[in-house]
């Protein structure tokens, strides 16, 4: 399971640079992908992906020693099966944000893709968006970032 202390952090202390490090690689995002999808084995993930042999052993092997995925031998030894850790698991919410930026942002009006589905309902899955604690939207211009050891500015509650 990969140590903070193993990587060579882009930006130490932001959040958004650390999980870039980790899960940002295409690749890496589209086994993600796979495997909420139910994928487990190479062969699914290569025949999803279209991907070369030895990118996609690498970032599988980056995926499990990031401890995204846990990897497990059959009986036999001869293949394995790839399962999303809990941290995994967690990149739900990013992976489908990034697939509603995707169905807004680089598509043309009208053209078909691929839609995810609220397996009990049948309808498409709402649009995410940040809330404050009593429900209300949080747009963009109503976040401030505060850096390490940057105090809160006095207008702030």
């Amino acid at each position: 399971m990969l140590q903070p202390s193993d990587v060579d952090w882009t930006d130490p202390e932001c959040p958004v640079a650390r999980a870039a490090d980790l899960v940002g690689d295409k690749w890496i995002l589209l086994i993600i992908r796979d495997s909420l999808d139910g994928k487990r084995r190479f062969s699914e993930f290569e025949r999803s992906l279209g991907v070369a042999k030895n990118i996609l052993s690498d970032r599988l092997r980056l995926l499990v020693d990031r401890g995204i995925l846990t990897r497990t031998p059959n009986d036999r030894g001869t293949r394995s099966e790839y399962e999303l850790t809990g941290a995994g698991r967690d990149l739900f919410t990013l992976i489908l944000s990034l697939r509603q930026w995707g169905e807004r942002n680089a598509f043309a009006a009208g053209e078909k893709h691929s839609v995810v589905i609220d397996h009990l309902t049948g309808e498409p899955v709402p649009q995410l968006q940040p809330h404050r604690e009593d429900g209300s939207e949080l747009s963009p211009e109503q976040t401030l970032l505060v850096k390490v050891g940057q105090p809160l500015p006095e207008n702030v509650k």
